[in-house]
C-alpha cells in the first residue's frame, strides 16, 4: 500500500527528527536522494546542462546542495534565484564552491538544459505560482528538457490536490519521506509525472490521509472459492438497471457483476431480454426487487431512467450500491437510516448534483468532495475520474490510478457498478468492495484499449484477465 500524509503530519515528523541529527542533515539526505535520480535520469552526468530554479524555502536550498553534488560530478550547473537576498545561504555557498554559478539570463540557461530543478516553491506553498515565476515555469515546460520536481510540483497543493493558478508540469517528481496526497489525487497528479520516494527517516503515524492499493492490497481483497462453495456461499448480487431507452445499461451492468466473484446474477427490470440473449446463466425476473429471490448486495441505478427499483432496494437489509440515475434526488436521511453498507458511485456531475454546487468545484475539489459526500450521506462513495477516490466516515481516503483516458466511454461506469456490487455480494466490507473494484476496472481498460479507443463490453471481457494478473503478480 502506498500511503500519503498531509503537510502537518510530515512537518511534525521532520520537527521530531530534527532533535536527534545534527544540523542539516534532513536536507543532505533529500538532496543526496534528489542528486541521484537525477543522475540516474540522464544517464550520463558529466558534461550535461543543469538549470535550478530556485525559490526562497528549504526546497530551494534541496534544489541547491542537489546541484552541488551533480556539478562536482561534472555537470553544468546554473542557478535562477527567484528571490536573491533569500536563497538558502549554505545551498548557494555549496554550490559556489562546486563551480555551479548564478545565471546571468534565466531564460538562456533554461532554454540550454538537458535537465531542469523545479525548488520554486515546496509543499507549504498555496494558490499557484506568483507571477515572477510563471514566465520561468512556461520557459522550461517550452524547453527539450526533462523537469523534475524536488518533493512537489510548484503550483499545487500538496494536501488538497487542487490546483488554483498556473503549475509546473514535472516530468518526474521527487518526494522526501512520504507521499502527499496531492501527488496522488487528480489535478495536481496529472503534474507530478513519475513519482520518485526518497526515505530520509522520517516516523510517520500508521493511519495516513490517503492510502493507494497496489497488486498485493487488492490481490488481498478478491475473493477465492473455497472447496465447499457453492454458487449461494459465494454471494448472489442483484442488479436493478437498464430501461426501454437504455437496454444497454442492464447488459453491462450485469457483465461487470458476472466479473466480481459472486456466485450468481440477479437481473430485474425491463431488459431481462436483452440480458438472456447475452448472459443465459442469469436469472431474470421483470417484477420488483423485493420478489426476485434472496441476494447478499443490490446495484441500481444504470440506465434506469425514472424506473422503480430505488426505494425498495433501499429499504432491504443488504448492501446496496447505488448509481448513475438512482442517484437523481436521493434522499441524505434515507441512505443514513440504513443499516447496511451503502456505497454512491457518481461521476463529478452526479456529485455535483448531490452537493448542490458547479461539476467544475467537484473536478477542482475532488478530495474535499468526496469527504463531503461521505459525510453527507453517511456512506461509503466512489467519485469516479482520472484518479478514482473512495472515501468513507472511517479510514483514510483510497486513491485509484489504474486507468486509462480511454475509459472515458459510454457504459465503463455501468460496467464498474457491477463489479462493485458482485464484490459487495462475496462479502467484502464496501470501502474494500470499492477500492478493489476501482483497481481491477482500471486495469481491464488498460488491457481492453492498449493505447486506442475500446468499448465498455471489451473492458467487461477483460476483467478476467486483469483479475488474473493481479492474483498471479501477488504469488510470485
Amino acid at each position: 500500500m502506498r500511503t500519503a500524509y498531509d503537510v502537518a503530519t510530515v512537518r511534525t515528523a521532520e520537527r521530531k527528527l530534527l532533535t536527534t541529527l545534527p544540523e542539516g542533515t534532513l536536507m543532505q539526505r533529500a538532496a543526496a536522494g534528489l542528486a541521484t535520480t537525477c543522475a540516474n535520469l540522464l544517464c550520463r552526468v558529466y558534461g550535461t546542462r543543469i538549470t535550478l530554479l530556485v525559490g526562497s524555502g528549504d526546497n530551494g536550498g534541496d534544489a541547491l546542495y542537489a546541484g552541488a553534488r551533480l556539478a562536482r560530478r561534472g555537470a553544468s550547473v546554473s542557478a535562477v534565484l527567484l528571490t536573491p537576498d533569500r536563497a538558502h545561504p549554505g545551498g548557494l555557498a555549496a554550490l559556489t564552491r562546486a563551480g555551479g554559478r548564478v545565471a546571468d539570463d534565466p531564460f538562456d540557461v533554461l532554454a540550454a538544459a538537458d535537465l531542469v530543478l523545479d525548488g520554486i516553491t515546496g509543499i507549504g506553498g498555496h494558490g499557484g505560482l506568483r507571477p515572477a515565476a510563471v514566465p520561468l515555469a512556461r520557459a522550461a515546460r517550452g524547453s527539450d528538457a526533462l523537469v523534475v520536481a524536488v518533493d512537489l510540483p510548484s503550483g499545487v497543493d500538496a494536501d488538497t490536490g487542487e490546483v488554483a493558478g498556473e503549475a509546473l508540469r514535472a516530468d518526474v517528481t521527487v518526494t522526501f519521506g512520504a507521499y502527499k496526497p496531492g501527488l496522488f489525487i487528480d489535478p495536481a497528479a496529472r503534474y507530478a509525472g513519475v513519482v520518485h520516494l526518497v526515505p530520509i527517516g522520517l516516523d510517520l503515524p500508521s493511519v495516513p490521509a490517503v492510502e493507494a492499493l497496489q497488486h498485493t492490497d487488492a490481490a488481498d481483497l478478491l475473493p477465492t472459492p473455497g472447496a465447499e462453495s457453492d454458487k449461494y456461499r459465494r454471494g448472489v448480487v442483484g442488479v436493478v438497471a437498464g430501461s426501454a431507452r437504455y437496454p444497454g445499461a442492464a447488459v453491462l451492468a450485469v457483465a461487470g457483476a458476472l466479473g466480481g466473484g459472486a456466485g450468481a446474477v440477479r437481473y430485474v427490470g425491463p431488459g431481462g431480454d436483452a440480458v438472456i440473449a447475452r448472459f443465459p446463466e442469469v436469472l431474470v425476473s421483470d417484477g420488483s426487487p423485493d420478489k426476485a429471490g434472496r441476494v447478499q448486495a443490490w446495484v441500481v441505478g444504470p440506465g434506469l431512467g425514472d424506473g422503480p427499483g430505488v426505494a425498495e432496494v433501499l429499504a432491504s437489509d443488504v448492501p446496496v450500491l447505488v448509481d448513475a440515475d438512482g442517484l437523481r434526488g436521493l434522499d441524505p436521511d434515507a441512505v443514513r437510516a440504513r443499516t447496511a453498507d451503502t456505497l454512491l458511485t457518481p461521476h463529478a456531475g452526479e456529485a455535483a448534483a448531490l452537493l448542490g454546487v458547479a461539476r467544475e468545484q467537484v473536478e477542482a475539489e475532488r478530495l474535499a468532495s468526496v469527504r463531503e459526500l461521505a459525510a453527507r450521506y453517511g456512506a461509503t462513495v466512489l467519485l469516479k475520474g482520472s484518479t478514482t477516490l473512495i472515501a468513507d466516515a472511517r479510514g483514510p481516503v483510497r486513491a485509484n490510478s489504474t486507468g486509462t483516458s480511454w475509459l472515458a466511454t459510454a457504459g465503463s461506469g455501468d460496467v464498474l457498478s457491477g463489479l462493485a456490487g458482485s464484490l459487495l455480494a462475496t462479502g467484502l466490507p464496501a470501502r474494500d468492495a470499492a477500492s478493489a473494484a476501482a483497481y481491477l476496472h482500471g486495469l481491464a481498460g488498460r488491457r481492453a484499449a492498449r493505447g486506442a479507443p475500446t468499448t465498455a463490453y471489451a473492458v467487461s471481457e477483460a476483467l478476467p484477465g486483469a483479475w488474473r494478473d493481479v492474483t498471479e503478480a501477488s504469488t510470485g
